[in-house]
């Protein structure tokens, strides 16, 4: 989980948080101490209420941005969705804040109301203002993480293609040392391309066996304070994924993590079945609506069965709200869904960007069939197909499959073996690390897919 942890809230990341909070815990004490709060906080002097309620509000709004992306490297950087995250991010703030004022026994007046408006409208302005800083000084300066990818080969070129296609991400390739004709050479590049390059954050070995002369380099850079990553460790602490080509069975069986505990699962299903239950009740009125929506919108059943493999490879029967044409496969063959399928219907074009159509799988969940977060289930077919071309696709049964999971926050939809082969490296991830906090952290990222329809169908 820490590594999880590292990867999705960088240290730089992480004392931006906290340097907003502190921002935002002070600017709501003196707001308070104005006296324009109301009962209990109406005198205006600096009490335990005060702090405890500036406290409870600061990690409200801490929490909510957090939920929705604010602290991702990508957004800060990114000064158009950065203006559309933060908007977002106050709006879902402010019922939240509402919700923390009243249970602290706050007169929720119409002048209080507009008091917690006042207070966002601050916030969100320290927010930006921070941010937008931030983003001049990437252009200045060299903010994102240099890599130094050392090695040859289709695996080296994968990971800097890898680094390259995320758009103003944390990490960039800042060069590639590629096996030259004698290791001397090869040793040299490393040592100048090393300590002795200020954008260099850490080198990656990536492409088979270094030579002997480049070893010593590493060792040497190593010793003098240099990050020195294999393939397979810098992308699972830093891109969250387990590079299918650089592992094999030995590393498996050598590799922490692949397991949990009785008390683990017990917990885990303790987990399932509040959450799933919380949000049937929640979601209900949602779902009666789209019941409505999707018999005035087509002809056929308003829920669509469909067998899943589940735990071990056990069969279980899937619950969705139909979202394609009631003839949508011919002869009752399964088909890879497509980008802009004609099959899905008016209704259901909506309800699948939105992921509506996955709610009735709470009840999959309530049942022990499914849990909240885990490898989404894959059909029977297509899972003995993928099995046949993609290295370790059976090892994701080894985990109850999910209504959300890792691969779904951090890969858009598609519907490929080569998509399936990318999910595949996010899934094992999960497989090897998972725990509660990490189920916690797929949880609040899929709020933030939900509302930005990232890797919408």
């Amino acid at each position: 989980m820490a590594r999880a942890l590292v990867r999705w809230l960088p240290m730089e990341m992480a004392l931006l948080g906290l340097f907003e909070f502190v921002a935002s815990f002070f600017s709501i004490l003196a707001m308070l101490l104005t006296g324009d709060a109301v009962s209990p906080l109406e005198s205006g002097a600096l009490t335990r209420d005060c702090l405890v309620l500036a406290a409870m509000l600061a990690v409200t709004i801490a929490g909510v941005a957090a939920t929705i992306g604010l602290y991702r490297p990508d957004v800060c950087l990114n000064r158009r969705r950065l203006l559309l995250t933060c908007t977002v991010a106050a709006l879902l703030a402010f019922p939240a804040i509402l919700l923390v004022s009243g249970a602290y026994r706050v007169t929720l007046s119409f002048d209080h109301i507009v008091w917690l408006a006042r207070l966002l409208l601050i916030w969100l302005a320290i927010a930006m203002l921070v941010r937008l800083g931030l983003s001049m000084l990437a252009a200045r300066l060299p903010v994102t993480r240099g890599v130094l990818i050392v090695g040859g080969g289709p695996r080296a070129a994968g990971l800097r293609r890898r680094l390259l296609e995320k758009p103003r991400g944390w990490f960039e390739p800042v060069g590639s040392s590629r096996e030259p004709e004698a290791p001397s050479d090869f040793a040299n590049a490393i040592a100048c391309r090393g300590l002795s390059d200020a954008r260099v954050w850490g080198i990656v070995i990536a492409g088979g066996e270094v030579p002997a002369p480049a070893r010593a380099a590493l060792l040497a850079s190593k010793l003098r304070g240099a990050r020195i990553f294999s393939e397979v460790a810098f992308q699972e602490q830093h891109l969250g994924r387990i590079e299918l080509d650089a592992i094999d069975e030995s590393w498996m069986l050598a590799a922490d993590g692949f397991r949990d505990s009785g008390a683990a699962r017990a917990v885990k299903r303790t987990f399932d079945v509040v959450v799933s239950s919380i949000l049937l009740v929640v979601t209900l009125p949602l779902m009666l609506v789209t019941v409505i929506a999707i018999r005035l919108d087509s002809p056929g059943s308003v829920f669509y069965r469909q067998v899943r493999t589940g735990l071990f490879g056990a069969a279980f029967t899937l619950f969705k709200f139909r979202s394609m044409t009631a003839d949508a496969e011919v002869a009752g063959q399964p088909q890879w869904a497509r980008e802009r399928d004609p099959r899905v219907t008016r209704v259901g074009a909506f309800i699948r960007a939105s992921r509506i159509d996955e709610l009735p799988q709470l009840l999959n969940v309530l049942r022990g069939e499914m849990s909240m977060i885990g490898p989404r289930p894959e059909r029977p077919m297509f899972v003995e197909e993928l099995a046949k071309v993609i290295p370790f696709y059976g090892h994701r049964d080894y985990v109850k499959p999910g209504l959300t999971g890792w691969a779904q926050v951090n890969y858009p939809y598609g519907a490929s073996v080569e998509d399936a082969r990318e999910k595949l490296a996010y899934d094992l991830y999960y497989v090897k690390n998972r725990g509660l906090l990490l189920d916690l952290l797929i949880l609040f990222s899929t709020v933030r897919v939900i509302l930005f329809r990232e890797g919408a169908r």
